[in-house]
């Protein structure tokens, strides 16, 4: 009997031991609003479950000590923290805050949280024109590997060949700006390198990036006349709060491989913390030419990138945080015309960016931010012919260096203010024809964000810049915000700015064999032109009358003057969000090519000059419907006019563009045309849209989507030869993109598997080089952490 006690003794202690380890975790999850959140995804260390119609949550079992918690639903901004939990009951409330696909000037509050760690001080949800987020998870599930196939699917963004500048010449056109009038960021900071003037997104890989920030307007005021179009910004990961590391593979289609390692974690007591990324992308490349040319239209290549960013706080008023990122893009392209005449080109580019950003608050309403920045990029290209011969090689190379102090002044709900100075030094060289050449500009900045009374709020700004090559202006900048009803708003805004001649324009001497011509930029044509004349490889008789028009002229800086007004309505408990909105952008100088003459060989000779009055204007309207938890249907349409307002003004006054029109295709001349023959701009479409739908159903943690995009038909190139685009000439067609996506949670959330399918309805066209025809990619994720 005294065994028997004693046995009991020893197992009621055991047992109280065991219980008294065990600790159970609850809450309840809810929006901002107060709204309770079913079906969202917890996950606290190895288990997983799904909130329930309330918006509760309860694990067992959990041992006592540290455990990571982990919510995710579609919609709102992931939530991570790690908790250490004592035997017995826990109780933790979530609140998660809302995120949108397409956040088209959101409040204030549904960005705090996501902008919060950007190294930059100014607010992307005080911008005076149209925004659009794209958030993490948006991406994910988009099945996206570089920014490129990211920012095609939002509305009036597209992504655009210059095939006069080679199949490597990518850009992105946004509201009809070209890619030289949209500017492309990392972490708020200008990334530089552009082939035939337009900045390649497929560059920069996407797997570290915690959401693109996208400006439709004018964005000078605060980021100067590069921006004269917009701004495309993408934000890396910065919030560190546990030790993880990712894995993901992707493989598919035309050989495609993309493999991405990242790692993070907190030191220094947690003080500081340290993230490195490293991503290597193998494309085989795709042939568009449907049988004319044999090889790869679009370039095999081989991309390089590490990032890596540490972070350290000294105490409440001051952070310091220093970031490098290396890339590097080998490609080898081999083209076969026929009749023995085959091409062979290899492409080498470096990027290199280094930041180091001072953080400091003063108090709760002053604080400053002190920010050095430095880039260089480096092209190295030649072409030979199979036999060996070079037909051309040339390097170029690009270095900016920038400096900035920011200051703000917060009157939280009532005044927001940002100010910033600074200066920027920017080198070309190039070593056809050219030596090295540079720029020094300064500016300044300032924007305030006033809320009046609780339905009006008013913006106003005015930026200083001075370039030494043109001197100084001031652009002002201002828009009205006001809500007529808890749930419409009206916007109005407005906006000058002006984009002086960047260097590849006036010193850049580039050729392209490809296409046979040669691009010179203005400063150094006449000595171009005079050293070809000395080697007798151009006559006089071989020069258009336009060269004497324009040799010896400085290129005038562009002027624009932007104008949006927006009406926003949200309703049914925020279920629903619907934009419309009509905007113009008025520009004045534009830069446009100009041909110039050709050489004793038959190679044109394009430079630059001051002449179109152009105008883009149009509408947009974006759909967001959430009518279930986990289901998001949206879309997009915009209407847009691009046009030359010189060219109609010389039909209607019969100057030279009142020419008769000429079909190609019949050989007969037509008749005289009228101002309405005149189609546009090449490369912009007037009609383009976009669908999507993201569903989610959280008991099976598998998600799924389908993602439709609309391109209407757009002027290609000049077929009748008179000058401007009418409706004999050569055109894109009308088409649809057909994208589709699932994806499965396996282990805890820990991995995941996706499939993707791209342009499902296979559509290929030789003019449009940069996209591939059907596209099948299979991916694995994992994540690894430590409790």
């Amino acid at each position: 009997m005294k065994r028997i006690s004693i046995f009991l003794v020893l197992f009621l202690g055991k047992f109280t031991t065991l219980l008294a380890q065990e600790a159970i975790l609850q809450g309840k999850i809810s929006n901002s609003d107060g709204q309770v959140i079913a079906g969202a995804t917890v996950t606290a260390g190895q288990s997983a479950i799904s909130s329930s119609a309330k918006g509760l949550y309860t694990f067992r079992n959990l041992t006592a000590g540290k455990v990571v918690l982990k919510v995710k639903n579609i919609g709102y901004s992931d939530y991570l923290d790690t908790l250490s939990l004592s035997a017995g009951i826990n109780t933790r409330n979530i609140i998660l805050k809302k995120t949108e696909n397409e956040l088209e000037n959101v409040n204030v509050s549904a960005l705090k949280l996501g902008n919060r760690n950007a190294e930059s001080l100014i607010k992307i949800e005080n911008s005076i024109m149209p925004v659009t987020v794209i958030d993490r998870r948006t991406i994910e599930l988009m099945g996206s590997r570089r920014l490129d196939e990211v920012v095609k699917e939002q509305t009036g963004i597209a992504i655009i060949n210059d095939v006069t500048g080679g199949s490597r010449s990518v850009g992105v056109q946004m509201q009809g700006f070209g890619s030289e009038y949209v500017l492309v960021l990392l972490d708020g900071q200008p990334m530089v390198g552009r082939n035939g003037g337009n900045f390649d997104l497929s560059r920069i890989s996407i797997s570290n990036v915690e959401r693109v920030e996208i400006t439709k307007g004018a964005a000078s005021l605060l980021y100067g006349g590069d921006a004269l179009g917009g701004t495309i910004n993408v934000i890396t990961r910065h919030q560190i709060d546990a030790s993880q590391a990712y894995a993901s593979v992707n493989y598919g289609t035309n050989e495609t491989i993309d493999v991405s390692v990242d790692g993070e974690t907190p030191l220094l007591n947690r003080k500081g913390s340290i993230a490195l990324n490293t991503n290597y992308y193998h494309t085989g490349g795709f042939n568009t030419s449907q049988g004319i040319i044999k090889g790869t239209t679009a370039p095999p290549y081989d991309n390089y990138a590490a990032q890596s960013r540490f972070r350290y706080r000294f105490n409440e008023q001051n952070l310091l945080s220093v970031m490098g990122r290396f890339g590097l893009r080998r490609s080898f392209m081999s083209k076969d015309f026929g009749v023995k005449y085959q091409t062979e080109d290899v492409l080498d580019e470096q990027d290199l960016n280094l930041s180091a950003n001072f953080d400091h608050r003063f108090n709760n309403r002053w604080r400053g931010m002190t920010r050095y920045y430095f880039t260089r990029y480096h092209a190295d290209m030649s072409v030979t012919l199979s036999q060996g011969d070079s037909i051309s090689q040339s390097k170029f190379g690009q270095l900016l260096h920038r400096l900035e102090q920011q200051l703000t002044y917060t009157i939280p709900d009532q005044l927001d203010v940002i100010t910033g100075f600074g200066g920027t030094t920017e080198n070309i060289d190039e070593n056809i024809l050219s030596d090295q050449n540079s720029i020094t500009a300064y500016f300044g900045y300032t924007q305030a964000n006033w809320k009046v009374f609780p339905k009006l709020e008013i913006t106003g700004g005015l930026r200083y810049d001075h370039i030494v090559s043109y001197g100084w202006r001031l652009d002002p900048s201002m828009a009205l915000k006001y809500k007529l009803h808890p749930t419409l708003t009206v916007k109005a805004a407005y906006s000058t700015a002006f984009k002086a001649p960047d260097l590849r324009k006036q010193y850049q001497t580039f050729y392209n064999p490809s296409y046979n011509y040669i691009m010179v930029g203005s400063a150094v044509l006449r000595n171009t032109i005079n050293q070809l004349r000395e080697s007798g490889q151009v006559s006089q008789y071989e020069l258009e009358t336009v060269y004497d028009e324009i040799k010896g002229l400085a290129l005038n800086a562009e002027m624009s003057k932007s104008y949006n007004f927006s009406v926003i309505w949200e309703g049914l408990g925020n279920k629903v969000r619907t934009e419309a909105s009509v905007f113009y952008h008025d520009i004045n100088n534009q830069i446009n090519t100009v041909l110039v003459g050709r050489d004793i060989s038959g190679n044109l000779i394009y430079s630059y000059r001051n002449q179109a009055k152009a105008y883009y204007q149009g509408a947009e309207l974006s759909v967001s419907v959430t009518p279930v938890n986990g289901l998001q249907i949206s879309g997009g349409y915009q209407y847009l006019l691009a046009k030359d307002r010189t060219i109609g003004a010389e039909i209607r006054e019969g100057g030279k563009y009142n020419a008769p029109l000429f079909d190609p295709n019949t050989g007969y001349v037509n008749y005289t045309p009228s101002a309405s023959d005149y189609w546009g701009i090449e490369n912009r479409s007037k009609h383009m849209f976009n669908g999507r739908i993201f569903y989610t159903y959280s008991p099976l943690q598998l998600s799924a989507n389908v993602r439709v995009n609309y391109r209407g038909q757009y002027a290609f190139s000049d077929k009748n030869n008179n000058g401007y685009m009418d409706r004999f000439d050569t055109f894109v067609r009308d088409h649809y993109l057909l994208n589709a996506g699932i994806e499965k949670k396996l282990k805890g959330n820990r991995m995941s598997v996706r499939l993707t399918a791209e342009n499902l309805l296979n559509f290929v066209d030789q003019k449009v080089p940069s996209q591939p025809g059907r596209v099948f990619l299979l991916g694995l994720n994992y994540q690894f952490y430590k409790l």
